[in-house]
């Protein structure tokens, strides 16, 4: 699985350093070429030699590597970054993965994660509180949204003497988990350009209400991070969601249903596939009023807001789509089956992905989908509860099918 892969480890100064040398010796044993790149703290903990001899390279500790450690210019940081099939971080201490999450760049690991649009696998190791606080616990969720791999640490007697998760996993583990990845390491979506939506339309009543829906975007945006590791140039276009961009996304936020018909059409053309995963508001006010409407002027009167159908995008690009291919999504709470055939058929969509809300696993906010994709054969894909970066990828690869 990893022969010939080009692997980066970053190590930062956390006690469990003292396992990178057995990890890197067991890359290079499964046929990887690994380079090795390492705080200032980490060198407290495990020598460059010692990862330098394992690994057959210059082990770069610094902002300024010499010529030995990298090229000897400037932009080393992109020469290895594009050198790299894939990195692991490990250990992750609870600084590093602050400075992750928040795009800091101040030392070898971070500039180089930063830089680089191969999958990164994280392995946070820090004591039980730390990891337990809830401003780490932030962080590593804005670093999954984001596209890194985190590896939940392990429970078990740590370096302070406490008890509780924060162990980085055995080599064995990590192993593993690098395998995963490395089995789901594609690269087959570059030089492909993808227009991608996500999240609810907002449709406002007056300048403080607005009638929308319960969308989080999270499946538009695992659908964007996946898209981005597999190679392809990503736009998203967003309604309100309080998401972080996904690594190497082109990111354009909308609010109203017209916003993002207007964008959508905007975007459309040259693009090789068209996901619609937005939630797009059915229905929008008739008058927006221009003023908050105060509730003492109702007095006891029932306040009546009259609905009208709003643009229907997909319906639209179908006569427009030439060789795009069209991908929709269709969320139904009783037959699904009929009614995404119906969407197929007047939508001229190439698949559907269809997903009903009230199915455990499959709810709005969730971390995890339950979907049947429908193609234009007629073909029913059913899948079990899965997350929602999984089902990206299983859409992903019929798409690239399509393609």
């Amino acid at each position: 699985m990893l022969e010939k892969k080009h692997i980066l480890v970053g190590v930062t100064g956390g006690i469990a350093a003292y396992k990178i040398p057995l990890l890197v010796r067991e890359l290079k044993k499964e046929g990887a070429d690994v380079r090795v790149v390492m705080t200032g703290a980490a060198k407290e903990f495990v020598t460059p030699l010692t990862l330098s001899t394992l690994s057959g390279h210059e082990v770069v500790t610094g902002m300024f590597p010499s010529s030995a450690e990298g090229n000897g210019s400037g932009t080393w940081h992109i020469e290895m970054s594009r050198w790299a099939d894939m990195m692991i971080i490990a250990p992750a201490t609870a600084n590093l993965v602050a400075r992750l999450a928040h795009g800091e760049a101040d030392d070898a690991v971070t500039t180089l994660a930063l830089a680089a649009s191969c999958p990164i696998v994280v392995s946070p190791s820090m004591d039980v509180d730390m990891w337990n606080h809830s401003l780490t616990q932030t962080n590593v969720r804005i670093l999954r949204e984001t596209g890194y791999v985190v590896l939940p640490p392990e429970e078990g007697e740590l370096a302070s003497g406490l008890k509780g998760p924060g162990r980085m996993p055995e080599v064995h583990t990590l192993l593993g988990a690098i395998r995963d990845v490395a089995r789901n390491l594609h690269r087959d979506l570059q030089k492909k350009k993808l227009l991608i939506t996500a999240g609810p339309t907002y449709e406002p009543i007056d300048p403080v209400r607005f009638i929308g829906n319960r969308s989080s975007g999270k499946m538009g945006f695992a659908l964007a991070a996946a898209a981005a590791q597999r190679g392809a140039e990503v736009t998203l276009l967003t309604g309100s969601v309080t998401l972080p961009t996904p690594r190497h996304v082109r990111r354009i936020d909308v609010e109203t249903s017209d916003d993002m018909y207007r964008e959508v059409m905007k975007y459309r053309t040259g693009k090789h596939a068209i996901i619609m995963a937005a939630a797009v508001a059915d229905f929008t006010p008739l008058k927006k009023v221009p003023k908050k409407i105060k509730k003492h002027e109702l007095g006891n009167a029932a306040m009546t807001v009259e609905l009208v159908p709003t643009r229907d995008i997909l319906a639209e690009l179908a006569p427009r789509k030439g060789n795009t291919l069209l991908v929709g999504f269709a969320l139904e709470t009783h037959n699904e089956i009929e009614f995404a055939r119906r969407k197929m058929r007047e939508k001229k969509l190439d698949l559907v992905v269809i997903n009903n809300p009230l199915k455990p696993g499959a709810g709005f906010g969730s971390e995890t989908n339950v979907v049947t994709i429908l193609n234009k054969r007629g073909k029913t894909e059913k899948f079990g509860r899965m997350t929602k970066f999984d089902v990206a990828n299983i859409i992903l690869d019929r798409v690239v099918k399509l393609l």
